[in-house]
């Protein structure tokens, strides 16, 4: 899990601008979630930047990883770039945000999130 989270870490770094907030969740879906409604919530996540102005950047996708055994089950990533904590803050209890939460908190066994201010390399 440590390397795995390292790794998005590495990742996002690369991506930033010194000061971007970061926002990652790390989601893990029931066994009884079936492939459609996964594919369903990652078209929901997928949305919310056209529904909340304070998204600055949106990227996703699911465990690709030769190091199988190191995702502790974690199967989709998102990244959610903001221009800084304010605006992460903005987004927490936005409408949108707060009806996606309520959809996919049923179909999860597990999520992480992780946030974060980007800092010059």
């Amino acid at each position: 899990m440590k390397k795995l989270i390292l790794s998005m870490l590495a990742m996002s770094a690369a991506l930033s601008s010194a000061g971007d907030f970061r926002h990652i969740v790390l989601f893990q879906f029931k066994a009884s979630a079936t492939p459609e409604q996964v594919k369903e919530i990652e078209t929901e996540f997928a949305k919310l930047p056209s529904q909340i102005d304070a998204i600055k950047d949106f990227e996703c996708g699911k465990m690709d990883n030769a190091e199988v055994g190191m995702n502790d089950g974690l199967t989709h990533a998102f990244l959610v770039t903001f221009k800084d904590k304010a605006d992460l803050e903005k987004y927490l209890p936005h409408a949108a945000h707060q009806a996606f939460v309520a959809k996919v908190k049923p179909l999860l066994e597990k999520a992480l999130v992780f946030d974060y201010e980007a800092k010059e390399k």
